[in-house]
């Protein structure tokens, strides 16, 4: 009975959308959103609720987040890995806590006298193969608590630099402004980076190398390796998806050719791998290969062991 009088009044569910194939997601992410928000959207969207999400993107950030569906959330670790694009906007003259627009002020200084040959020698010194220390609010574990939850529960973080490649730090324009009535200067940037990078970490810096304090106004990701903006849906784009039609995936051997060189496999490797057996390595590279059977399908991630390449992962295994 208490069952019965609770569902009273409530609409009957409608029809469940089909189940989405395993296959990636390239989602263009809203302002505002998490990653985690994305993830749960997109379990609704796909009608499953394995989901997951590659490289987490901040809040404040748009653009795109690599999601994988099924069994292409075993691909993931994979793509976390890859080289990223990032179109920024960094503010010369204000500092905040969180090294982007979502902290609270820490300081302002005039920044109305800075130029272009200001900039370039103290941009040049972030590029190439640095040492970062990350924001005291990422992501990143301190004693199995993330950092972040540590700052905002009244704890003072202190992240140990890192090793990162930045392999393109361009500036793209300068726009002077005032806040407050002091001097601000805008950066409109591009970044290429490794993964681990803070681009925020790197409106920082700069902002502390020119001596006037600096963060992060805008931050959109353009491409994660072989994934760009070209193959990102927003949210709203996938919701229109009629309702007794599954949302439209990138294919697992597809997903994983726009992050892994590939192997493609004669019939006979292709069986051995899809038992877990291993196969000639021949001339293959020492990382991980996405090794696609004659048919097109993914059958494993390998890794070279010796002179043969042993599957890690297995996506189609012998029935």
């Amino acid at each position: 009975m208490t069952g019965a009088r609770r569902d009273q009044g409530r609409p009957p569910a409608g029809p469940r959308r089909p189940t989405a194939a395993d296959g990636v997601l390239v989602v263009d992410k809203p302002a505002g959103w998490t990653s985690h928000d994305v993830v749960a959207r997109v379990r609704r969207l796909a009608s499953t609720r394995k989901v997951g999400h590659a490289g987490t993107l901040d809040p404040m950030a748009t653009g795109v987040l690599v999601v994988g569906i099924g069994r292409a959330t075993r691909l993931l670790t994979y793509v976390t890995g890859a080289d990223k694009d990032y179109a920024a906007t960094v503010r010369l003259g204000v500092t905040t806590t969180t090294d982007d627009a979502e902290g609270e002020v820490v300081s302002r200084v005039d920044a109305a006298h800075l130029g272009r040959g200001d900039l370039d020698t103290h941009v040049a010194a972030l590029t190439g193969d640095i040492r970062q220390v990350p924001s005291a609010v990422s992501a990143i574990k301190v004693d199995g608590q993330r950092a972040y939850a540590r700052v905002r529960a009244g704890e003072t973080v202190e992240l140990a630099a890192r090793p990162v490649h930045v392999a393109r730090f361009d500036v793209l324009g300068l726009r002077p402004g005032q806040v407050d009535d002091l001097g601000v200067l805008d950066v409109d940037v591009q970044v290429t980076c490794s993964s681990g990078t803070y681009v925020r970490a790197l409106a920082r810096d700069l902002g502390e190398a020119l001596g006037v304090g600096g963060h992060l106004t805008a931050l959109r990701r353009t491409r994660v390796g072989g994934y760009g903006l070209d193959l990102a849906r927003t949210l709203d784009d996938l919701a229109a998806t009629p309702d007794d039609e599954a949302v439209t995936v990138v294919p697992l051997a597809d997903a994983a050719r726009a992050v892994l060189p590939v192997r493609e496999l004669v019939d006979a490797e292709a069986r051995a791998l899809s038992y877990g057996q291993g196969v000639d390595a021949a001339d293959e590279p020492g990382g991980p290969v996405a090794a696609i059977g004659p048919d097109g399908v993914l059958v494993a991630v390998v890794e070279r062991s010796g002179p043969r390449l042993r599957p890690s992962v297995v996506f189609a295994p012998a029935s």
